[in-house]
């Protein structure tokens, strides 16, 4: 049986519908969780139109340098993702091995940043709960903006932990030489979420680090 027969699941004509379907199937799989982190960025609409000068003081305790580190940091990762999606399509199994590897290595360096980040937080009181301290009348709003911070910010890292895990079992099946020409739907599956991680937080930089930078 060749590799791509091998593949190729029962229920399927050709790999040809099986990578239809499989990309279909996480299109959905994404529509779903755009609704989700959809709810957030309404919540943090609502929760900013009733504290504009609460939410934009507490944005200033956000370092916008390391989110714009962060920001190059996933921009450059879509590309590593984009060239290993490539490199499975034409067959270039070393190139596909070293551009899954930079974006895994890209990925763990934006969580080691964000992990600073969170440090500071902890460091400076700014973790909503019972340890919160804000000086000023606004200390019960701009609590609010960090626990919108932290869901939104938390929910991004998990999925961004997930994408590494699935990029690493991606790396250890291309090794083994699972991919070929014929058949690489997983590497584009996973393309597929990985620039959706990446997009969101396109979305998240500026909404929390730069629209109330210029108060």
């Amino acid at each position: 049986m060749s590799e791509a027969h091998s593949a190729l699941a029962e229920q399927f004509r050709d790999l040809e519908q099986q990578r239809e379907v499989a990309s279909l199937g996480m299109w959905v799989f994404l529509v779903t969780e755009i609704m989700f982190f959809g709810g957030l960025f309404l919540a943090y609409a609502v929760a900013r139109f009733l504290h504009p000068e609460a939410f934009a003081e507490a944005s200033h305790h956000l370092n916008v340098a390391l989110g714009g580190i962060n920001t190059a940091v996933l921009i450059a990762s879509s590309l590593t993702m984009a060239l290993a999606v490539h490199a499975a399509q034409v067959g270039q199994r070393r190139a596909l091995m070293g551009f899954l590897t930079l974006t895994a290595a890209l990925g763990c360096v934006f969580l080691l940043i964000k992990g600073i980040e969170y440090a500071d937080k902890f460091q400076h009181h700014l973790v909503p709960g019972s340890a919160f301290s804000f000086a000023g009348p606004e200390a019960r709003p701009a609590e609010l903006f960090f626990s919108l911070y932290f869901a939104m910010t938390g929910l991004h890292a998990l999925h961004m932990v997930i994408g590494v895990g699935v990029v690493v079992v991606l790396l250890v099946r291309a090794w083994k030489g699972r991919y070929s020409v014929q058949y690489h739907i997983p590497i584009e599956v996973a393309g597929l979420y990985w620039h959706f991680v990446d997009i969101i937080w396109i979305f998240l930089f500026p909404l929390l680090y730069l629209i109330d930078i210029h108060h």
